[in-house]
């Protein structure tokens, strides 16, 4: 079911012909793709989206008596739309204060025929993202590095929340990698490259082909790696395996970082692509401006890329992505999921500066203010850049975590 799916309740008391005129008026205005399942809830909860529509006063008890079985079937939010006639609003505003009650979610879409439509076009696009991240299994290859101390992760906390976090020892990556033979990447055709590159581009590509050997083998949607142990092992580096996974849509994040990974597997769910995992390396309070940097970023965020390097080791691959200048958010949840930080803003430059991780971007926040929170309470090191702006799915999504 792709489409909203929309049920009524409606009182007896209620002229019916007059009802069902109404409600295809009032329904045929909100200009949405929707199935009419009428008062058969025997398909509730299967849509992305599901809507009681309270056509009339008098229906509330008709509501508490559906409620057991809604229960069972409902994701645990119920959204009520009414179109103001017939005293529907004031039924559902009486459901709503029941449900709240009874410590249950509700909301009431209503309101002029547009901003229902935009209402319901957002939740449907946050529902949809929701049951794409129920059940989501995440691979956790080697440890955190030793410096994420802000960014422990308890397991079974996170499985009540829908995502599952799989454990693979680097054993296991480092025989897959001696394992997979040499091989380019499809369509890989960097704006620069060198004879050191060159050279280590076979080993890069082999870590790539491991590690989606670990995909297929645990059934994976997405993974971090422990990459700097990369470095001795193979003395290379991670940076285009992840960048390519990534740009396949299996999430990957660097350094063991779990919390990032989650932020890069919610912000994937809801705008299709996973972000740009970055650390921020300066920012002007005043100004509201900062420069995040890291040495991988997808492909397919980019126009064009440089390989160069790894930063701070001086080997193996890493890259410089030339993201388009424009809107951008920045995302990052904690490692509970019980909080975030979101902010919109522009990536007004891609920078080349000597000093920091290879792909580099000045952002300049929408709220100024916002840039105070990486220097008093951050979400630890690591945050996601996310082309467009996306702060109102992000907000809604967040709120099914309870943040």
């Amino acid at each position: 079911m792709n489409k909203i799916a929309i049920y009524t309740i409606t009182s007896a008391l209620h002229d019916k012909d007059a009802i069902d005129k109404a409600s295809k008026e009032f329904l045929d205005s909100l200009n949405i793709a929707y199935t009419l399942h009428g008062d058969d809830f025997t398909t509730y909860g299967q849509s992305p989206l599901n809507l009681i529509y309270v056509r009339t006063g008098g229906a509330e008890g008709i509501f508490k008596t559906l409620l057991p079985q809604l229960r069972q079937q409902s994701n645990g939010t119920f959204y009520l739309l009414t179109s103001g006639q017939s005293n529907s609003l004031a039924a559902s505003i009486e459901i709503l204060s029941y449900l709240e009650q009874n410590g249950l979610r509700g909301e009431i879409l209503h309101g002029e025929p547009a901003y229902i439509a935009e209402r319901v076009t957002l939740l449907m696009q946050v529902e949809a993202a929701r049951q794409e991240l129920n059940g989501f299994r995440l691979g956790v290859v080697g440890q955190p590095s030793d410096w994420l101390i802000a960014s422990q992760v308890d397991y079974s906390q996170l499985q009540t929340k829908g995502i599952e976090l799989i454990d693979v020892h680097m054993q296991e990556l480092l025989d897959d990698f001696r394992d997979a033979e040499d091989a380019a990447g499809d369509g890989f055709d960097p704006s620069s490259s060198s004879d050191t590159i060159d050279k280590s581009l076979p080993d890069a590509w082999r870590i790539y082909h491991a590690l989606g050997r670990i995909v297929v083998r645990h059934r994976l949607q997405g993974l971090t790696l422990r990459c700097f142990d990369l470095l001795t092992s193979v003395h290379n580096t991670g940076c285009m395996a992840l960048a390519q996974l990534n740009s396949e849509g299996i999430v990957c994040s660097c350094e063991g970082d779990i919390p990032a990974l989650l932020s890069m597997t919610i912000v994937q769910a809801l705008t299709g692509v996973t972000g740009f995992q970055a650390n921020p390396s300066r920012i002007d309070v005043t100004k509201g401006e900062m420069i995040l940097a890291h040495c991988t970023i997808p492909f397919n965020m980019v126009s064009k890329y440089d390989l160069l390097t790894h930063f701070e080791s001086g080997i193996g691959v890493g890259i410089r992505g030339y993201m388009p200048e424009g809107p951008v958010t920045i995302f990052k949840a904690s490692c509970d999921l019980n909080r975030y930080f979101v902010a919109q803003g522009e990536l007004i430059k891609n920078l080349q500066l000597p000093n920091l991780c290879r792909t580099q971007q000045r952002i300049r926040l929408e709220n100024p203010a916002d840039a105070a929170y990486f220097l008093t309470h951050p979400i630890g090191n690591h945050h996601i850049i996310v082309p467009g702006h996306c702060k109102k799915q992000l907000d809604e999504l967040m709120r099914y975590f309870k943040c």
